[in-house]
């Protein structure tokens, strides 16, 4: 039985779908496999809990919305 595990910030439903088929597909395809032995696991992660360059996400996230000078 393998494993497929995803972890990201959130995700709709068609993004979900998309992925459990298309990852599913093509593991299936590469392992020689029939899809029906292929787990997909989708983990969610808020972006308070995700941290980046020592940055929280949800941090940073306010300072894109901020405007940025831009230099040429």
């Amino acid at each position: 039985m393998p494993v497929i595990t995803v972890e990201a910030a959130s995700l709709d439903m068609e993004q979900k779908r998309r992925l459990a088929e298309e990852l599913t597909s093509v593991a299936a395809s590469i392992l020689g496999m029939p899809a029906e032995t292929i787990y997909v696991f989708l983990k969610e992660n808020a972006l308070e809990n995700i941290g980046v360059g020592g940055k929280l996400l949800k941090d940073r996230e306010k300072s894109v919305s901020s405007p940025r000078e831009v230099r040429a």
